[in-house]
Formats: C-alpha cells, structure tokens, sequence
C-alpha cells in the first residue's frame, strides 16, 4: 500500500499496490511544474489508485493535449500527471509519497537532452534523450 499528500495535506491519496515502473524526467515541463531539476513519476495501475480526501481540491492543467497535471489548488503541490494514452496507468510524484517506496529495478531518466544544464546524473540508471518509450 502506497499513501501520499499534498503538502497542506488536503488532498490524500492511495494506491492498493506497489509502483509498476519508475522515471526521473528532465524535460522543461516537469521542470517548471515541479520546480526541480527533474520529477520523479512513479507508474501505478489506474484502477489501485484512489483519493483518501481532497479530491475537489484538485486542480488539473492540460500540459499538452496528451496529458494533465494534478496538483493540489490550495498549495499547489503537483501530485500526479495523467497521460491520456495510458489509459490503464497513473503517474505519481514520489516527492509526495508518505515513507518508503519500493523502487522497481527498472528505473530510467528520459528527456535528458533537456535537463538543467547545471545538473548533474550521477546514478547508473539508463538513459533516453526523449521518451524511454514512446506514447501512442
């Protein structure tokens, strides 16, 4: 079981497995809405996510029209981001993850041909320029 938070704590979260897959995407996007060097999504099932509390607190901007983020409308942490080609997965911030996540082995950085140029990858994980799998 997986539980989550915004940072006010309005919007409450959880998720009835365990994470499917993982990304720290470095493109300009999830750099601005995150306001961090990269977002770290965890992929979970759809249908094993549900919210605890705060679901009319959220509010969604369609980044592209093929996917939006979720973030809370009170203190605006981005919780989630949902691509509207995957239809069966949800991706979660792991920044609001309460506790511990158990990380799939197969992790990945994508978009890192536009990462912040003053950051540095450091970890062993592989690495795609765009997408490490490209949505339909």
């Amino acid at each position: 079981m997986i539980t989550g938070r915004c940072e006010c704590g309005n919007v409450q979260y959880q998720v009835s497995a365990e994470l499917v897959d993982y990304c720290h995407c470095h493109c300009s996007i999830c750099r601005r809405i995150g306001g961090a060097p990269y977002v770290t999504w965890g992929g979970v099932a759809r249908d094993k996510f549900s919210y605890l509390a705060g679901e009319q607190d959220i509010r969604i901007y369609s980044f592209t029209d093929r996917a939006d983020s979720i973030s809370c409308s009170n203190c605006s942490s981005t919780l989630a981001v949902d691509f509207k080609t995957e239809p069966d997965m949800f991706y979660i911030t792991l920044g609001c993850v309460n506790g511990d996540v158990a990380l799939p082995a197969d992790g990945f950085h994508q978009f890192v041909e536009s990462k912040a140029p003053w950051h540095v990858i450091t970890d062993d994980l592989p690495q795609y320029g765009g997408w490490a799998v490209e949505p339909e």
